[in-house]
Order: C-alpha cells, then sequence, then structure tokens
C-alpha cells in the first residue's frame, strides 16, 4: 500500500481517507478468523463484541452496532455458496486466485447489497473503505469495480443468472439457491425423502438465524421464573424450555449466570426427556451419559434422575469438556459424578446402568443454523472417519447397560451414515435388544415419521436436526 496516495488521484479531485467503521472491521476480523483459524463464529464473536461493548470513545458499540455486526458474520456465511458463484460470475479469475482477505471483504460487500436493506450506495462505499483500510488503496479499486457489477442485479435475478435451471439439475440448483455444498443437500434430501418442497423448507430454515433457548433445570429454576424475562416466550415441545425472542440475552439472566439454567436447544432437550420418560424393568437407580460434554443434557439428566432419587454418571473422553461437563452439573441437587474416559474403553463394568445415553460425536449437519460455516468445511469422507467411533460408542452402551434397561443413541446429524445406518448394523450383533418408539415420549411434537426412531428437522419443529433411538437390552 503506497504512503503517498495522492499520487494516483484523478487530477482535480481530492484524496478523501477512508472511514473507519468498526462494526464491519469486527465483521471482517471474525471472518478472517473462521477462514484462517478453523474458528466458529458463535465462539468467536462473542468475545470481539463484548470488547467493542466495554470501548469507550466513538468505536464503542451500542446493541444496535453489535446487531448489525452479528447479522453481517452470520448472514454472509449462511450464503457464502450463493455469494460465491455471484462473485465468479463478476470476476476474471478462478475464485481461488482471489486473496482469501480479499474474498471476505467482497463477500460481506455482497451481503450487504443483496441479503440486506442497506442502500446500495452506502454498501459499495461502507465496503470499499474497509477495502481500503485492511487491504490499501488498489485491492479496494478492484472491491469497487466487483460491487459495482454485483450492484447491477438484485438477488433473484442473480440466482437466475448463476444457478442451473432446477429441471436440468435440481441438486446444483438447490446448493447455489440455499447455500449447501451439493453433498449435504443430496444427503439431507435422501434423509428426508418427499420431493421439492419439503428439501426447499429445510434447506431455507438452515439459513434462518436460530432462536435462542433456555432450558429451566429441574428442582433448579422454573420456566415461570424465565418467561418473567422480557423477551421469553415459552418452548414449543419441552416442558422445560423458554425461548428469547431476538435480541435477548442469555448472560443476562440471572438463572443462567447462576447454572440454574442453561442454554440448550429444544431438540437437545427432547432427547434427555424421552430416554428418562421410556420405560424399564426393574431399578431405575444408576444413569450414564457416556458422551457428555460440554454437559447441556448431563444437567438435565441429573437433574431429571435427582427428582427420582437416581444417579447420574457423566463421562467425557476430553478433559477440558469434562471440566464444562462438571460446571454445567455443579449444584445438581442430587448425586452424580463427572470423569474424563475414553467411551469405546470405559472404566465402569458391564451392565451396570439402568439408563444410557450416548449422544455421539458427528459431523454436526443437524445444527447448519447455528454453525453455518461447518457445512463449508465438512467433506464427504468424514463419514468414514465418525463412522467406527459411532459404532464403538454404541456398542459400550449396549454393553453397559443392564438387561431390562434403555439405551439411547442420538447424533446431532440427519445423515442416513451417522443415524439408522449405525443402529441397524450395531443391533445385528446384539440379537437380544429391540427398537423402542420413540414418538409417544415426545408428547406433542408432530411429524416425527413412522418411527420407531425419531428425526427432528429445523423446518418443521424449529430445533437442530436431532435424532434419536431408543434400544431396550432384553437379555
Amino acid at each position: 500500500m503506497s504512503d503517498q496516495p495522492h499520487r494516483s488521484r484523478k487530477p482535480g479531485k481530492p484524496y478523501r481517507r477512508p472511514q473507519k467503521d468498526p462494526v464491519r472491521l469486527l465483521a471482517f476480523e471474525a471472518l478472517r478468523a473462521v477462514d484462517e483459524r478453523d474458528a466458529y463464529a458463535n465462539l468467536v464473536l462473542p468475545p470481539l463484541l463484548r470488547k467493542a461493548r466495554d470501548k469507550e470513545g466513538p468505536d464503542k458499540f451500542d446493541g444496535r452496532d453489535a446487531a448489525l455486526a452479528t447479522e453481517l458474520v452470520y448472514g454472509t456465511l449462511r450464503r457464502q455458496g450463493t455469494y460465491d458463484a455471484v462473485i465468479s460470475a463478476c470476476v476474471d479469475r478462478p475464485l481461488r486466485e482471489v486473496d482469501p482477505p480479499v474474498l471476505d471483504v467482497l463477500s460481506l460487500g455482497v451481503h450487504q447489497l443483496l441479503g440486506t436493506r442497506i442502500p446500495t450506495h452506502a454498501a459499495v462505499s461502507a465496503t470499499v473503505d474497509l477495502a481500503r483500510v485492511v487491504l490499501g488503496d488498489g485491492r479496494a479499486k478492484f472491491v469497487n469495480a466487483v460491487l459495482r457489477k454485483v450492484a447491477a442485479h438484485d438477488l433473484d435475478e442473480w440466482i437466475e443468472r448463476v444457478a442451473p435451471p432446477y429441471e436440468d439439475d435440481p441438486e446444483d440448483h438447490l446448493a447455489v439457491v440455499h447455500s449447501h455444498p451439493r453433498w449435504v443437500v443430496s444427503a439431507l434430501w435422501d434423509s428426508l425423502g418427499g420431493g421439492r418442497a419439503g428439501i426447499e423448507d429445510l434447506l431455507a430454515a438452515d439459513n434462518e438465524r436460530p432462536e435462542v433457548t433456555l432450558v429451566a433445570r429441574p428442582g433448579r429454576a422454573t420456566t415461570e421464573e424465565l418467561l418473567r424475562e422480557e423477551a421469553a416466550v415459552a418452548g414449543r415441545w419441552s416442558p422445560y424450555a423458554v425461548r428469547l425472542s431476538e435480541g435477548g440475552e442469555p448472560g443476562a439472566v440471572d438463572a443462567v449466570r447462576e447454572g440454574r439454567a442453561g442454554v440448550q436447544d429444544e431438540g437437545s432437550q427432547l432427547v434427555a426427556l424421552a430416554l428418562a420418560a421410556a420405560p424399564v424393568d426393574g431399578s431405575d437407580a444408576l444413569w450414564l451419559d457416556g458422551c457428555a460434554g460440554p454437559g447441556g443434557k448431563a444437567a438435565l439428566l441429573a437433574a431429571l434422575a435427582a427428582e427420582r432419587g437416581a444417579a447420574l454418571l457423566a463421562s467425557e473422553k476430553q478433559p477440558h469438556r469434562a471440566g464444562l461437563v462438571a460446571k454445567a452439573l455443579a449444584g445438581n441437587p442430587g448425586p452424580y459424578q463427572v470423569i474424563a474416559a475414553d467411551g469405546t474403553r470405559p472404566p465402569w463394568r458391564p451392565g451396570s446402568f439402568d439408563r444410557v445415553l450416548m449422544d455421539v460425536p458427528c459431523t454436526g449437519l443437524g445444527a447448519l443454523r447455528r454453525r453455518p460455516e461447518a457445512r463449508w468445511r465438512r467433506r464427504p469422507e468424514d463419514l468414514d472417519g465418525f463412522g467406527p467411533l459411532q459404532r464403538g460408542l454404541l456398542r459400550t452402551a449396549l454393553d453397559s447397560v443392564r438387561v431390562g434397561g434403555v439405551v439411547g443413541y442420538a447424533t446431532c446429524s440427519p445423515h442416513l451414515a451417522e443415524t439408522r445406518a449405525v443402529v441397524s448394523d450395531v443391533l445385528k450383533q446384539y440379537p437380544e435388544t429391540e427398537l423402542i418408539d420413540a414418538r409417544p415420549l415426545l408428547p406433542g411434537v408432530p411429524a416425527l415419521g413412522d418411527g420407531p426412531d425419531v428425526q427432528l428437522w429445523p423446518h418443521l419443529h424449529g430445533t437442530d436436526a436431532m435424532y434419536l433411538a431408543l434400544i431396550r437390552k432384553t437379555g
């Protein structure tokens, strides 16, 4: 970048210093962290926003600044596939040859032009100023030229130009229109079944900003207490769920700060509740959460167990995540223990537990609303890595439960290779088991399919796409 910018200006046109926009600078910083460090926006953005709120002077954020920065980051990440197709149509080189910081600035600008109500001139001007600050004058001219091409059409017109017709290639059309990798579109469609309308609704739901959902941990908080918060409304399905409308800040809720309530998607709550409600034969004194980190389901299970005089063992392989579990369970009214242990090589004796939850590691394709960048990081070959681990953990769960007890196999992915294929393969090795119909254990929840397992969906249930199979050990 030249330190004498006046040399390149046109005669008679005064040099204008770029306007330093703290909101767009912060959004750019977050996108660079996501790209360079494989960070997740939901982990990177909150501390950046807190730091900006704590500043003094003109760069201090207010609520509107924070909301705009959040929209710029998440909107850009969610629509990255669509925006990449648009940018590709406006540059004279493959996208892989555009420097990543330049592409991040361009994507921020395209989102403002095509995905927000920011006026065109303001979106272009603010993005070019950002480019001059973080990239230099030369590359800012490139950004300006590309954005002016983008501004010539609205989003619908661009989709007409860059997406193949649905009739020619349905999956590629949906991938561009709804900003998902083609393989993810194919996998979700296979799991969902049905025609075009359902998959379009699902992909659209993945691009919506999810509500923040709280859980009132039984015996420690009540939904009535949480509903007294200004932005709170009742959950749809879980009796312990309370949703915060847009702008609600969970950190401002006393019960959350004190650990008596937590942030937990309603789908995760339903998985824990269904396992707790499943009928068991005989005793019901000792429960296991075999993949407990970071602790949301474990905290709810421990509270439910305490109401019955039962105890929970929460096991998590990674010590730092086991620490998060211990923090989530601190103050639970009943007995519990947290250990750091490998679920595929358990330290407990076989047949020790009455109920076992195994919420296994997975691709996370069920939580793309919350982690939009995950859709661009995952690859089909990741399934090969998760598959053996998922099967091993389910075998551990079945070995760990006593005869007459119940296992819940859960995962935050609707991919058939991580759900029904795992259960089917493992149960062939365990003939003395039976699948329990999980649907009656989620009372009031519609559209649960043919059973006996359950797949939740963002577009049908407003939850993450959690999967649950309940298995009773019969011998």
